[in-house]
């Protein structure tokens, strides 16, 4: 049984990567950078747990893709260690940053074999440019590039971080108790994905898969009088609304499922629950906004909808242009790639006694 536990931090917002999408949930193939890296350790055989330390959000969809143990993250890379350190028994503990995607077994079995030769072990690199710190020059053969994967004694790791003062890496916060911290050598190939320049850096991730996913939505709301009505966004002229919690837009509940349900993200009452009084009387456009960044930052593009609304009442013909045009404003696509088709249901059921409306609703994903 193996005494250390790895670590994998990635709660960081991206904000350097300015792509739209998080970094972690860049594909690789059809594998999210964040498992791509958890299952290059994993296939060594050599941890007693894996710990992926990330956001709320993105860790109600990480469950989908593996089990591993997962932590809420912190307001700094600091806070996250502090948060994932809680959940390490082992005697050792090997943390990495989910960025740095490409590091080499060859590298990591460097660090691991020097276990027991200090309170952390850390790869660095040789500075090879001349350095001046303000107006005076270095003797670079005294500086080091600091790197992770950092295997540090667990007990010593917590004991460090008691504190409040913030550190950039664990050796220093190892360092800062007076213990020894031992040096073995890095790899160029452990780059740290940073901006989208750094892309072309890394060797081991491919390009997305060019599959197209697809998802399926379907809603249905009785007509409330008293109401206004809202379809795919657009105010329609009419006396009554739906019966909902929020402002009853079906056409864009059932667009939300799809898209979910593309992403496999899970459902519209789990994003957004009628139990919450947050969404009561809530706006269905704004719902669909948050909607798309989920998706856009979880690493996925729209490609096309395709909505069939059944109504005998209203008549909808004279706003299908104007339910393109916004929808595909809120998506953030061309009109061309929204669809709206709406059809009567032949005055049967209760669509047909014109108690009601019922959307169907196809949405196609791609990968960033």
């Amino acid at each position: 049984m193996s005494d250390i536990t790895l670590i994998l931090l990635g709660a960081g917002s991206s904000s350097r990567f300015k792509c739209g999408v998080k970094k972690q949930w860049l594909y690789s193939g059809e594998v999210p950078l964040w498992l791509a890296v958890a299952e290059r350790f994993e296939a060594m055989g050599a941890f007693a747990d894996i710990i992926i330390v990330s956001s709320e959000e993105d860790i109600s969809l990480m469950k989908h893709f593996a089990d591993y143990t997962y932590v809420q993250g912190g307001d700094s890379r600091q806070a996250s260690l502090k948060n994932a350190l809680a959940a390490v028994t082992s005697p050792y503990v090997l943390v990495s940053d989910i960025a740095r995607c490409c590091v080499p077994e060859a590298l990591i079995r460097r660090i691991l074999k020097a276990k027991g030769e200090a309170g952390c072990i850390v790869p660095v690199l040789p500075v090879t440019d001349t350095l001046y710190l303000g107006e005076r020059p270095l003797n670079r053969e005294e500086v080091r590039i600091i790197q992770t994967p950092q295997l540090s004694v667990t007990k010593t790791l917590k004991t460090a971080l008691e504190t409040d003062k913030l550190f950039t890496d664990d050796s220093s916060a190892v360092a800062s108790l007076g213990e020894k911290v031992h040096f073995v050598e890095g790899s160029n190939e452990a780059h740290k994905l940073t901006t989208l320049e750094d892309l072309s850096k890394l060797s081991c991730l491919q390009a997305p898969s060019a599959r197209t996913l697809t998802g399926f939505g379907l809603d249905i709301h009785p007509f409330e009088t008293g109401k206004t009505m809202y379809l795919c966004g657009v105010q329609i002229d009419v006396d009554y609304g739906f019966k909902a919690h929020s402002d009853g837009d079906v056409a864009i509940h059932a667009l939300i499922d799809a898209l979910l349900g593309a992403a496999g993200m899970g459902d519209i009452g789990e994003l957004y629950p009628d139990t919450d009084e947050c969404y009561a009387g809530a706006d269905s456009s704004e719902l669909l906004k948050d909607t798309v960044r989920k998706l856009t930052s979880h690493g996925f593009e729209i490609g096309n909808v395709d909505l069939t609304i059944l109504a005998q009442a209203p008549r909808l013909l004279p706003y299908k242009t104007q339910m393109r045009t916004r929808l595909a404003s809120l998506l953030g696509i061309r009109s061309c790639r929204v669809n709206i088709k709406a059809t009567t249901a032949e005055k049967l059921g209760f669509v047909g006694r014109k108690e009601g409306v019922t959307v169907h609703a196809v949405a196609n994903l791609n990968y960033v």
